[in-house]
């Protein structure tokens, strides 16, 4: 959890965000935010899944950014509010720094990359890692893959490629960026790609919090989609 402009003594807003933005929100959007507001944010990463284990247990953010169809379950049940569109991310793959690069241009090539790596890194309950779990299934590599792989329970599996746990890695590609000394790939091909959808809300039914609007804007900000961008995601 990281807090934003110090110095204001008034209950912090409250952000709950998806770990695939971090990146683009903690580097660029939040300090960019806290030059122009006196608003205090205390900002919370984790997969939209921790984060709504979060919202079960009774916690209610301000705003929140994460997987658009958990938001839209969140504003059925009256928790949030005003979803709307923000970023998607594809399902790329990374290898460690200093290694050659697999051709995986085809989905011939990328299952020949996946079978023949020592082992893969993929989260497992995240949904690049349950998309490929299940695309392993639909290739008929499940076996092969599945009995070498190393699942990842929380956090970039990246990570993996440089401790030498795995010399391949899949996960969204913002997320495969959060690890710089891991070697980008690409994407998966057009073909097998599976995007993610994140949208931005307002809490519902909770106490105003000053600058929370002020923040929802500035997530879809000029400034922020180009971060976004930079980041391995596409503004809506």
């Amino acid at each position: 959890m990281n807090t934003h402009a110090p110095g204001n003594d008034a209950r912090p807003l409250i952000f709950f965000c998806a770990f695939a933005l971090k990146q683009a929100v903690e580097d660029v959007v939040l300090p960019a935010f806290a030059g122009v507001s006196r608003t205090r944010v205390e900002a919370v990463y984790e997969p939209t899944f921790r984060l709504l284990t979060r919202i079960g247990s009774g916690a209610r953010p301000d705003v929140m950014a994460g997987i658009t169809g958990s938001l839209a379950d969140l504003a059925a049940a009256n928790v949030v509010a005003d979803v709307r569109p923000l970023a998607r991310t594809g399902v790329g793959v990374a290898v460690p720094p200093g290694t050659p690069v697999p051709d995986i241009s085809t989905v011939d090539a990328f299952i020949s990359a996946v079978t023949a790596a020592r082992s893969v890194a993929y989260s497992r309950s995240g949904p690049s890692g349950i998309y490929f779990a299940g695309l392993l299934e639909t290739l008929g590599i499940a076996d092969a893959v599945k009995a070498r792989a190393t699942v990842i329970d929380a956090g970039p599996t990246a990570l993996a490629l440089l401790d030498g746990r795995a010399d391949l890695a899949i996960h969204q590609l913002s997320e495969l960026m959060l690890v710089p000394e891991a070697k980008i790939v690409g994407p998966l091909p057009e073909a097998v790609q599976e995007y993610t959808d994140f949208s931005t809300a307002v809490g519902h039914g909770v106490p105003t919090t000053p600058g929370a609007a002020e923040l929802r804007e500035f997530l879809h900000s000029r400034q922020a989609r180009a971060a976004y961008a930079a980041n391995g995601l596409e503004p809506a």
